[in-house]
């Protein structure tokens, strides 16, 4: 396990209803591995802990696959709203968990290539400009996975609507560390994009 250089939790987004997959993308085996435990597992093995996992339209279909990790599944009711509410609601079980947290990585359970690496290089560029912020870089900007420090908690807790933290991660560039992470541009949306992994 890596060891980071504070105390980090993780929040991973597993809320959305994958109405253009046509089943849950959440339990979509790569490696033998659902997206969800694949995602909760890198999370632990770099060292964010707690690791929340955050879950609605299919709770009761994901949180069976959870339950041999050691992580906090965290119902979101009001998932359709979009991924603003469950940032929020991993912020506030995060906190609820502890008031002591130097900062939380945000990612999203769709993105295969999601590793402790990920977050490693997340960190290290965090702490090497001391910004606020550090995010992975793709497809022209920044986006998830996020490492936000504490002070920008109140921010996460306060969004809305659909595009979750996009502003924050790029409206404000002396703020935000960018890290280029290319492969995280490939997100599982499609029964296409899911043949087309597995038949690289």
């Amino acid at each position: 396990m890596i060891e980071p250089p504070g105390r980090y939790g993780g929040i991973i987004l597993a809320a959305g209803a994958s109405s253009r997959m046509g089943r849950p993308k959440q339990l979509l085996e790569i490696g033998g591995q659902p997206l969800v435990v694949r995602a909760a597992a890198a999370a632990l093995a770099a060292g964010l802990w707690p690791v929340i996992v955050v879950l609605g339209a299919h709770a009761e279909k994901i949180r069976p696959a959870l339950a041999r990790l050691p992580v906090l599944p965290v119902e979101n009711a009001a998932w359709n709203e979009g991924m603003a509410a469950s940032i929020r609601a991993g912020i506030g079980a995060l906190q609820q968990f502890s008031r002591a947290m130097d900062g939380a990585v945000v990612a999203l359970c769709d993105q295969p290539a999601f590793s402790a690496e990920t977050v490693a290089r997340l960190v290290g560029a965090q702490v090497a400009t001391g910004k606020g912020i550090a995010a992975a870089r793709y497809l022209g900007r920044q986006g998830a996975p996020a490492l936000f420090l504490q002070r920008h908690f109140a921010a996460l807790a306060a969004l809305t609507g659909e595009e979750g933290a996009r502003a924050l991660l790029n409206d404000s560039p002396a703020e935000v560390a960018a890290v280029d992470l290319p492969e995280m541009g490939l997100d599982l949306d499609t029964p296409a994009d899911y043949a087309a992994l597995n038949e690289s």
